[in-house]
């Protein structure tokens, strides 16, 4: 009888570590606390947090997407309280996070993008790149440009083909072209054929030479190509789509005071809503990631905020597959990156 227990508590202790494991691979989701000690969060598909590393920086940025990046073996997270940006460098087994370097910034960042052998940073008065190689980011800035209002209203900045995509929620949509090596050459400029009833350009996300701009407060979505509004579409029944996520044929709105999630169909200049709802939550949703089959949001409300990831099948189903709540609603930025694998 003794035999049989001791067999079946070792049976489950094996099936209790193959869970673990089996939660540890495949995804891992970064996050930031965003607090005055701010902290890059790693996290694993099933909401468990799995490391808290200090950014050695100040938290405190609102109302943006994009503040953390991930590119090959670096990441970076945004310290709008002390105006800096955070180098993490991942190691081989690409699980453990160190912290490199931490980069002054021109001002108050809001947003970071990697790209071109760059790393993009969009702060509260200006745009600029650092180079990013193998041995790190370089801290000197080697290409900046003033933002049109510079009002603190900066929210989001995206890469595409030749140049940066970023916003201003207090109506600007800019673009700034980038010099053959990849950093920021010349001054900000808006695209073209901005909608007459524009207000308050939030989230981008961006691809090749397209760029999908949510339009908050008029309930739009705009996709910018050539520095040209060349397509809007209405956000129906959902209202303030304001952060967006794009991977294949699929793009997908965060919408805050609708606590929703919203799917589109996207395709040359076309923008058709598929599904106006693809899942809800208890707060409201203020940034959105996807990659690879995985979708992760987060939300907040009464003091504490939700990181809820979910598997993305082909036709774009989210199905949950965990929850971490944390003790602040100030989380702030999201990034998905291989837990095997880095590319």
């Amino acid at each position: 009888m003794i035999e049989r227990i001791l067999t079946a508590a070792a049976a489950a202790v094996l099936l209790m570590g193959a869970a673990t494991a089996a939660s540890a691979e495949g995804a891992l989701v970064l996050a930031a606390s965003n607090a005055t000690t701010n902290e890059l969060l790693v996290l694993d598909t099933v909401g468990n947090v799995l490391r808290r590393i200090p950014t050695q920086g100040q938290g405190g940025v609102s109302g943006n997407a994009g503040g953390i990046a991930a590119s090959h073996d670096r990441v970076a997270v945004v310290n709008f309280g002390s105006s800096n940006v955070s180098i993490f460098e991942r190691d081989e087994g690409g699980r453990r996070f160190r912290l490199e370097r931490v980069i002054p910034t021109l001002g108050s960042p809001v947003s970071v993008a990697f790209g071109n052998d760059h790393l993009y940073v969009l702060t509260t008065t200006h745009v600029e790149s650092h180079r990013a190689g193998p041995f790190g980011v370089v801290p000197q800035v080697d290409g900046q440009a003033q933002l049109l209002h510079g009002d603190a209203t900066a929210a989001q900045v995206g890469v595409i083909k030749g140049e940066l995509i970023f916003t201003e929620k207090s109506n600007a949509i800019e673009s700034v072209r980038l010099s053959g090596d990849g950093a920021v050459a010349g001054s900000a400029s808006l695209v073209a054929n901005i909608p007459a009833n524009v207000n308050a350009p939030f989230g981008l996300a961006a691809r090749g030479d397209e760029a999908y701009v949510t339009i908050a407060h008029a309930d739009e979505i705009s996709l910018v190509r050539n520095n040209t509004v060349l397509a809007v579409t209405p956000s129906g029944t959902q209202h303030a789509p304001c952060w967006v996520a794009l991977d294949g044929p699929f793009l997908f709105s965060a919408n805050s005071p609708s606590q929703s999630v919203s799917r589109y169909a996207v395709y040359g200049q076309k923008m058709v809503q598929d599904a106006a709802v693809v899942t809800t939550f208890v707060g409201n949703p203020t940034d959105i990631v996807y990659r690879n089959g995985f979708a992760a949001v987060i939300d907040a409300a009464a003091g504490i905020s939700r990181v809820s990831v979910f598997k993305v099948d082909q036709d774009g189903n989210f199905a949950p597959q965990g929850v971490a709540t944390l003790s602040s609603a100030a989380t702030n930025g999201l990034a998905i990156v291989d837990a095997d694998d880095w590319r």
